[in-house]
This record gives structure tokens, C-alpha cells and sequence, in this order.
């Protein structure tokens, strides 16, 4: 399976999208030949230039209506007619649908009615359609994500000068885990989060996989802080156990009922954690408290800090990075008592009984859990031989 990941340690969009991928081994000239048939007229071309002395590629797009505004119901039916392969023209249009969603959200106004200002524009197409267009060249299977820096300060817009991130690319990274270092700019638009967020697997550290190629696609400015750019990495999948990055959530806590916190506990699972635990402590003043531990991906941060400060009294978190190693693993199946029960199988040959599927088998069976867990056990070891 062919992995690109968008490192977005600049920010991401549309244009250094394009010309990263490009940079990476797409070619340029199948990519501005594919955006021809949209018909916009537009001229199009590739540079290659340097970012703090890094080399990349820069997209350029030259219209005369870089200003206009679309519908979205115009610009799919842009897409639809264009000679574009089937993936290209799925995902592109995928991408503005969820650009159009996300506006309706912004302003309040139906879907068929919103007017892409700035991403109506010409250029804004051909860089969304382009980015497409380039993943099909490169016949990627799934694209990962890393966290994005999304910039900081003001940002001029149609509507005046607003905060970065911008409104609809706020609304965009939603539940994404984002940062801002470096100058006081815009460095991730709308187009660029619209397509990072919509194609994009995971968000997060560099999956398992072998590099093949990396492009670098170049920013408008130069900074002295960083290379303004947008790495690609493309690679094949591997078998390798996994080395991933996971976000740890903690709160010392001394004054919460063990109802609450059980309760917490759950909904911390609910919304997505890998894994909570709670360890009694002793605290400031000597009381005896509860640390409570959460260990979740990071696109998931936000939401299980949420859930940890509106189902416990604490008022603040540690959160902070680690590395984890996991195994690689499957699952078979064995027939215990009459009825289906998984093993999870690693690598290394080790293995273990699905803890629900033991329990729900001890439940009807009225066998204690024990006995359903051996027999389980006995089944696939008797399988093995």
C-alpha cells in the first residue's frame, strides 16, 4: 500500500500541497494538462525555488477572475466535466463539499447558497483539483497527516481582518490536533486544511512505512525561523511494529467521589482513549487523592480534555507526548462452548482471549469466566497443532 504523509511543520495549502507532491514525483506536466480541462483558462506552471535554503517547488496560477465568486454546485460541475481520473475528480470533489459544509456552519446559510470567496477563486481551484489530481498520479492509497501549525495574528478576508485560524478553517480542524510556532501569519488556509481533513486517515505521528520520496512544496514568503514549506513523504507500507506517538492527559484530583470518577472513566473510553488508569497518591497537604491518567491519540486530544474537565472538578491538565511501540497483531476466531470467540494474535506468536467475548460466552453459558477464558485458550492451541 502506497502512504504519503503531510508533515504541515509550515502549515499546509492548496498551492504547497500541489507543488510538494510534484516535487515528490508527480509530473508536472500530466498535473497541468489534467487542470487544463477545467476550462479556466487559467496559465499554469512549476518553479522551482528555495526556502531558507531548502529547494522546492513552487505552483503558481495565473487567472484574471482570481477574485470571484462560486457556488458550489458550479464548481462541481467544473469537476464533473473535466478529464480527470475517477479518484482525482472523487476526492476533489469531496474536498469542497466539506469546504461548503463548513462555511454553512460559518455563516449560516444553506449549502447550494454559500459563495466561496476566497476558495471560489480560479487559483483555489486549480490548487484543490491539482493536489488531486497529483495523489492519483502518484497512485497514493491513504495519506496521514501530521499535527498542523496553523499560524498566529490576523489574516485579511472578504469579511475584514479576522484571528488565524481563519473561521471556516477553524470549523475545519475541528477534533484535528493543531499548534502555532513561528512568524504571526496565516500559514494553514482553508483550502489546505479542506484538504488535509478530508483525506487524511489519521493526523499524528509518521505511520509504518518505507520512504521512498520526499518533495517539499514552497510557502508565498521566506522565514528566518523555518523553511517555509510543506514536506511530502511518500512510502510503502510495512510490517514493522508500529512507533507511534500518543498524547498523555493527567490531573491530580482530591476531591471527587469514586462514583465520579468511575463515571469519568467511562466516558473518557467513550470518546475515544486508548487507555485510563487511576493510581491513588498522596498530595499537597497530605491529602490522599487519585491520578488520573488518560492515554489517547492525539487527534483526539481535544476532545478527551474536554471530557476529563466536565466530568471531574479538577481545573487543569498535564498533557504532554510519548512514544509507543506496538506489536503487530491479528485476530482468529475459536469455537468455545457452541459459541465464536476471538484471540488477539501478536507477532511473536503470544496471544489472548477477547476479555467481551469471554464475558458475554460466561454469561449465557453460566460457566464462571475462568473456565471460558481456558477453554478458549485450549481451542486455539489445539488448532495450532
Amino acid at each position: 500500500m502506497r502512504i504519503c504523509y503531510l508533515d504541515a511543520f509550515s502549515g499546509i495549502s492548496g498551492d504547497m500541497t500541489v507543488g510538494a507532491l510534484v516535487d515528490a514525483g508527480a509530473n508536472a506536466e500530466s498535473v497541468v494538462r489534467l487542470l487544463d480541462g477545467l476550462g479556466t483558462g487559467a496559465r499554469l506552471r512549476l518553479e522551482k525555488t528555495k526556502r531558507s535554503g531548502l529547494a522546492a517547488s513552487k505552483f503558481i496560477v495565473e487567472a484574471e477572475d482570481t477574485k470571484k465568486h462560486r457556488h458550489l454546485p458550479h464548481i462541481l460541475e467544473m469537476i464533473d466535466k473535466a478529464d480527470l481520473p475517477d479518484p482525482a475528480r472523487k476526492n476533489a470533489m469531496a474536498v469542497f463539499q466539506k469546504l461548503a459544509e463548513a462555511e454553512t456552519e460559518v455563516h449560516g446559510v444553506p449549502i447550494d447558497k454559500v459563495h466561496f470567496h476566497e476558495v471560489g477563486a480560479i487559483d483555489s481551484i486549480c490548487d484543490i483539483v491539482g493536489a488531486c489530481a497529483a495523489l492519483a498520479l502518484l497512485s497514493v492509497d491513504s495519506i496521514y497527516c501530521s499535527a498542523i501549525n496553523v499560524g498566529s495574528g490576523t489574516v485579511k478576508t472578504e469579511h475584514g481582518v479576522l484571528p488565524v485560524p481563519a473561521p471556516a478553517t477553524a470549523t475545519l480542524l475541528k477534533g484535528r490536533p493543531i499548534y502555532a510556532r513561528g512568524p504571526a501569519l496565516e500559514l494553514t488556509t482553508p483550502t489546505g486544511a479542506a484538504i488535509a481533513t478530508t483525506l487524511a486517515k489519521g493526523f499524528g505521528a509518521l505511520p509504518p512505512m518505507r520512504i521512498t520520496a520526499a518533495g517539499y512544496g514552497a510557502g508565498d514568503r521566506d522565514f528566518p525561523e523555518h523553511p517555509n514549506v510543506l514536506r511530502v513523504l511518500l512510502g510503502e507500507s510495512t510490517a514493522a511494529p508500529e512507533a507511534t506517538t500518543v498524547s498523555v492527559i493527567e490531573a491530580n484530583i482530591d476531591d471527587a467521589t469514586p462514583q465520579v470518577l468511575g463515571y469519568a472513566l467511562e466516558r473518557l473510553l467513550d470518546a475515544g482513549a486508548l487507555d485510563v488508569t487511576l493510581t491513588s497518591v498522596l498530595m499537597k497537604k497530605n491529602r490522599p487523592g487519585t491520578l488520573l491518567r488518560v492515554i489517547g491519540r492525539p487527534a483526539d486530544q481535544e476532545i478527551l480534555c474536554a471530557t476529563l474537565l466536565a466530568e471531574t472538578p479538577t481545573l487543569g491538565l498535564r498533557i504532554y507526548n510519548a512514544e509507543r511501540r506496538v506489536k503487530e497483531r491479528r485476530f482468529e476466531e475459536v469455537d468455545v462452548f457452541g459459541q465464536r470467540v476471538k484471540i488477539k494474535v501478536a507477532e511473536d506468536g503470544t496471544f489472548a482471549p477477547e476479555y467481551d467475548d469471554c464475558r458475554r460466552v460466561a454469561a449465557g453459558s453460566g460457566r464462571a469466566l475462568r473456565a471460558v477464558i481456558a477453554e478458549a485458550s485450549f481451542a486455539f492451541l489445539k488448532n495450532k497443532r
